[in-house]
């Protein structure tokens, strides 16, 4: 009896519900011609900056969904370098930041060109410019050899290991990469945005290194839709919203693998996950073209450098409510004269008072 998909024969030719997912497919497209539309009336300098966080949140989230965590700030500031976008404040990132913001910028800019066994080995290496993951010496660079052990994925302490998936022996990889990648390459074989969550699965599927597989088939993933899009610019992130629901993710990749080809769960869940990237760039959005009308009509407003600082903050990654102690608290000034300041702003229309007595806050009129 077949345990694991890739035991079946002709395993690749999957098949779903067409209706349904037709459905889906259709209502991702629409959404993404809307929000790419609505991109293109912003300058460039507002598109940079959107790129730049989805970019940046999505690298990092990626990189949680594996259990690492990266400093954000190193993330923005290695991907600013690169595209050339200058930051009010940088910070030097780590080799391994630099490395997987190389790889992920290298596919989605570069989408065009042919994705090879020696482009991913290099992506690979880059991962992990120590060699190490975590305490452990991984091979890099080079496909896994399963010399230490048949591929598996596991959770659980020692003594509680659960494994939820075998990956097919080495030595069928170079077969089976080589049917990856001339699939990938292959223009008009599959519906652009549905080949995007094909290649995961089938790259995840292979897991065809001893570390990294997740985060490179994320990365594949978004070459695939940078292409899809017609542009390198990247202004909604899969990665981003597979992190908020990474154990149904884990979940849905462990039911399809150990499923027949039939892959309409998997296919349905990611479409969703789109629809919600998509969504929460809605609001991206609003809030930068919000922001540039403020600074648009600064000369008419001429804000001091206090209220300049904490609409900055709150356009960007502010916690909670502002309130008054608050705005005194980050402005260093007195609570009346925070008060005024904040008084000024929602006359302007750049805040909204929300709340009464001493329930009173803040938020950005968008």
């Amino acid at each position: 009896m077949n345990k694991y998909i890739y035991e079946r024969s002709d395993w690749t030719n999957f098949s779903w519900d067409s209706e349904k997912i037709s459905i889906l497919l259709g209502r991702v497209n629409a959404a993404r011609g809307l929000l790419l539309g609505k991109m293109q009336l912003l300058g460039l300098i507002s598109q940079d900056e959107i790129c730049l966080n989805v970019v940046a949140d999505g690298i990092a989230k990626s990189s949680k969904i594996e259990g690492e965590i990266l400093d954000i700030r190193e993330v923005r500031s290695s991907v600013a370098h690169r595209l050339g976008i200058e930051l009010d404040e940088s910070t030097v990132g780590k080799r391994d930041v630099d490395g997987i913001v190389e790889a992920t910028l290298d596919a989605i800019y570069d989408s065009a060109s042919p994705l090879t066994e020696d482009r991913l080995c290099a992506w690979q290496a880059a991962l992990f410019p120590s060699g190490y993951s975590g305490l452990q010496k991984i091979a890099v660079g080079r496909f896994r050899d399963d010399s230490r052990g048949k591929m598996q994925v596991v959770s659980g302490s020692f003594g509680r290991r659960k494994v939820h998936y075998q990956a097919p022996p080495a030595e069928d990889l170079e077969r089976e990469m080589s049917c990856f990648l001339r699939w990938f390459n292959q223009d008009g074989n599959s519906e652009p945005v549905l080949k995007a969550l094909l290649a995961h699965f089938w790259f995840v599927t292979l897991h065809p290194f001893e570390d990294g597989n997740g985060r490179l088939a994320r990365i594949i993933s978004e070459m695939q839709l940078a292409k899809a899009d017609g542009m390198p610019k990247r202004f909604y992130s899969l990665p981003a919203r597979i992190e908020k629901t990474k154990k149904q993710y884990y979940q849905v990749l462990e039911d399809t693998q150990r499923g027949d080809k039939d892959i309409t769960a998997y296919l349905v869940w990611s479409l969703n996950c789109l629809l919600e990237a998509i969504s929460a760039s809605e609001d991206a959005y609003l809030l930068v073209f919000a922001k540039h009308r403020f600074l648009h009509n600064i000369p008419k407003y001429q804000p001091n450098p206090r209220q300049k600082k904490i609409v900055d903050l709150l356009f960007g990654d502010f916690k909670g409510h502002l309130t008054t102690s608050k705005y005194a608290s980050i402005a260093k000034t007195s609570q009346d004269t925070a008060a005024r300041d904040i008084a000024q702003l929602v006359s302007w229309g750049v805040l909204t008072k929300t709340g009464g007595g001493r329930s009173t806050h803040y938020r950005l009129s968008v």
